[in-house]
């Protein structure tokens, strides 16, 4: 199960939204040391680009950080509106001579091997897929290396504290897109809620079926599903959404209740005051300290390729924010939930 749970979890960037003809992107740099003048960093975002204040961002401030160590440069591209660009995404970062290309998002799995078979000599990462192919054999010419997370985990101990804080027995779960990925963060956040109060009411709905990622990035549509959830008596709605999760911190302020972030900080991203109240926690995926680390690795020359670096509650890759005190009053609580898990004592399901 465990397993399982990492190969599905898990979601860089300056660019401006992409055309239907091809991706838009955006360079920059950073003063070089360690020898890293000459690094080249190419990242293909997700959907929803930089400014989503969750996944995108969280994986560009990891290249942010990494060009602040190593020096270097960096190449960011966004999809068209439909996504259907990814590969050329990925080629034209190849072509350009950027080393390593970064892909955010589980949706390039399905695409980065043929592309890195293409380009033996360029190492490539892919954030919440794996450098394996279902038989286990690396993918591409056992150059691409996936960067995974336990985000069952991190969901868990967001039900948990759901469950802790929830005044009406009620809480609710927004996805995104409906996802084997997605809805890996349903089932652990479910598990979680339910540790705690076998008998907590647990809505759940997806703001758009799986092949429409449009999901990711309509917090119009988030509003209206959250405000529905709300309206019907669930106190607290984890928002696993990408960017419509801010659709879902508005109704939350609109109906005086609250909700739970994803990937990042969101009390610290939102960009509106008005809205942190409402953010009692998020669930982090620390996508930016995997991003650093990976090209920490490549500059110094110990990326290998072909394998999976997974990033759990056991190593801190995911958990729970505390800006704000929100949930300050039962960290023992939760963090007694995360120690039974690390030890092996709670297994987290991965599917609902």
């Amino acid at each position: 199960m465990k397993a399982a749970a990492l190969l599905l979890a898990g979601s860089m960037a300056l660019a401006a939204c992409a055309s239907d003809e091809g991706g838009s992107g955006s360079a920059s740099g950073g003063s070089s040391s360690a020898g890293g003048a000459d690094l080249k960093i190419g990242l293909a975002f997700d959907t929803g680009g930089r400014g989503d204040k969750s996944f995108n961002d969280s994986a560009y401030a990891g290249v942010e950080a990494a060009i602040k160590a190593n020096g270097g440069e960096v190449q960011t591209l966004s999809p068209n509106s439909d996504a259907s660009n990814r590969a050329d995404l990925l080629t034209q970062l190849a072509d350009g001579g950027y080393d390593p290309v970064i892909a955010v998002g589980f949706a390039y799995g399905d695409i980065i091997g043929d592309i890195a078979k293409q380009y033996p000599d360029t190492t490539f990462a892919v954030v919440d897929s794996s450098g394996k192919d279902a038989s286990g054999q690396p993918l591409g010419a056992g150059n691409v290396t996936g960067l995974l997370f336990a985000a069952n985990e991190g969901s868990f101990l967001g039900g948990v504290a759901a469950a802790l804080k929830s005044e009406t027995g009620h809480v609710g779960f927004v996805g995104g897109v409906e996802t084997p990925l997605i809805q890996s963060f349903q089932a652990g956040y479910v598990a979680g809620a339910k540790a705690v109060n076998p008998n907590i009411a647990v809505d759940v709905q997806y703001i758009s079926p799986a092949g429409d990622f449009s999901g990711f990035s309509d917090p119009a549509k988030g509003k209206i599903v959250a405000q529905g959830m709300y309206d019907k008596g669930a106190d607290i709605v984890y928002a696993a959404a990408g960017g419509s999760g801010i659709g879902v911190f508005q109704a939350a302020a609109a109906s005086n209740k609250r909700a739970i972030g994803v990937d990042s900080d969101q009390y610290q991203t939102v960009g509106d005051p008005a809205l942190q109240p409402v953010i009692m926690t998020s669930v982090l995926k620390r996508v930016d300290n995997a991003v650093e680390a990976f090209i920490g690795d490549f500059a110094d020359g110990n990326v290998k390729g072909g394998e999976d670096v997974v990033n759990d509650l056991s190593t801190d890759g995911v958990g729970l924010a505390t800006s704000g005190g929100f949930i300050d009053d039962i960290a023992d609580q939760i963090d007694e939930y995360k120690q039974k898990i690390v030890s092996g004592d709670i297994t987290v399901p991965t599917t609902p």
